[in-house]
C-alpha cells in the first residue's frame, strides 16, 4: 500500500514549524524569523524541484539529464561558499571542478555498476542520487574549508618555522588539511554507525513508507551512505589539495589570508 500526503497534510506540517518558530520567539532564542523563512524556502524548493524532476522524467533525454546534474553542482558550489567563513574569494573554480568530476563519477559508478537502470540516465535514478551525494559534500567541504583556514591561521608561528628549517609549503600545510578533511568526514562517519540501529535514514524511510520491501530498502541505502562516505572524503581532499595554496607566495612564504568578510568591511 502507497501512502500519499494531501494538502490538509502539507498544511499540519507548517503549522508545526510555525509552532515551533513560537516556541522559539517565547524563549527569546532570536531564531524565529530564521525558521520561518528556511521554512517557506524549503517548501518552495522542494515544490518547485518536484516539478523539474516530474517533467525531466517525462521527457526522459540525458541531455536534459545532464543539463539539470550541472545547475545542481554550480548551486552546489554556491552553497558551500556561502556556508565556509573565513575564506578568500576565488575558490569557485576548483570547487567546481573538483564537485564536478567526483559527482560524476561517484554517481557513474552507483549507477552503472550497482543500480544499472535502463537507459543508463534514467532520471528518476541519476538526479535523486545526485542531490543527495551533492547535499552531503556541501556541509563537509564547508566545514573543511573553514576549518582549514582556521588552522592555518592559528598555526601561522609552527608554519614559519617548519618555512624556514627548509620545509615545503605542503609539508606546512599537511597537518591542518588532514584535520580539515577528518573533521568535514566527522558527521558522514556518525551517520554510517547510527543507521539502522538510531535512526533509519530519510532514503530507505521514504522507500519503506512508499510501499517497497523494506530489505531492498535497506541495500540502497547502505549503497548510498557508502558512496556518500567515499565521495565525501575524495572531494574534501581534493579541494584542499587544491586551494592549500592560496596560504602561500608564490615563494613559498606564508601569507595571512584576507577572508572575504573581511574585505566586506573594509569596503563598508
Amino acid at each position: 500500500m502507497k501512502y500519499t500526503i494531501d494538502q490538509w497534510g502539507l498544511l499540519i506540517a507548517l503549522v508545526m514549524v510555525c509552532a515551533a518558530a513560537g516556541l522559539a520567539m517565547a524563549m527569546r532564542l532570536h531564531v524565529a524569523k530564521n525558521l520561518l523563512i528556511s521554512a517557506v524556502r524549503s517548501l518552495l524548493q522542494l515544490l518547485a524541484m518536484g516539478f523539474v524532476l516530474e517533467w525531466v522524467i517525462r521527457q526522459n533525454q540525458w541531455v536534459i539529464v545532464v543539463a539539470l546534474m550541472a545547475v545542481m553542482i554550480v548551486a552546489a558550489v554556491q552553497i558551500t561558499i556561502s556556508r565556509a567563513a573565513g575564506i578568500p574569494r576565488g575558490l569557485g573554480w576548483p570547487i567546481f571542478q573538483t564537485l564536478a568530476i567526483t559527482t560524476v563519477l561517484m554517481v557513474g559508478l552507483v549507477a552503472e555498476a550497482i543500480i544499472r537502470p535502463r537507459p543508463w540516465y534514467a532520471p528518476q535514478v541519476v538526479i535523486p542520487i545526485a542531490g543527495m551525494m551533492l547535499g552531503n559534500i556541501v556541509g563537509a567541504t564547508a566545514v573543511g574549508l573553514t576549518r582549514f583556514y582556521e588552522s592555518m591561521k592559528s598555526r601561522r608561528d609552527e608554519i614559519e618555522a617548519m618555512l624556514a628549517l627548509g620545509a615545503t609549503a605542503w609539508e606546512a600545510s599537511r597537518p591542518s588539511v588532514l584535520s580539515s578533511v577528518r573533521l568535514g568526514l566527522m558527521p558522514t562517519i556518525a551517520t554510517l554507525a547510527s543507521s539502522g540501529i538510531v535512526m533509519i535514514p530519510g532514503m530507505m524511510a521514504g522507500q519503506v513508507i512508499a510501499g517497497l520491501n523494506p530489505l531492498n530498502a535497506a541495500i540502497y541505502q547502505f549503497v548510498i551512505l557508502a558512496a556518500m562516505a567515499s565521495l565525501t572524503l575524495v572531494s574534501t581532499a581534493l579541494i584542499l589539495r587544491l586551494v592549500y595554496r592560496t596560504c602561500f607566495t608564490a615563494d613559498d612564504r606564508y601569507q595571512p589570508i584576507v577572508s572575504r568578510e573581511t574585505k566586506k568591511k573594509r569596503r563598508s
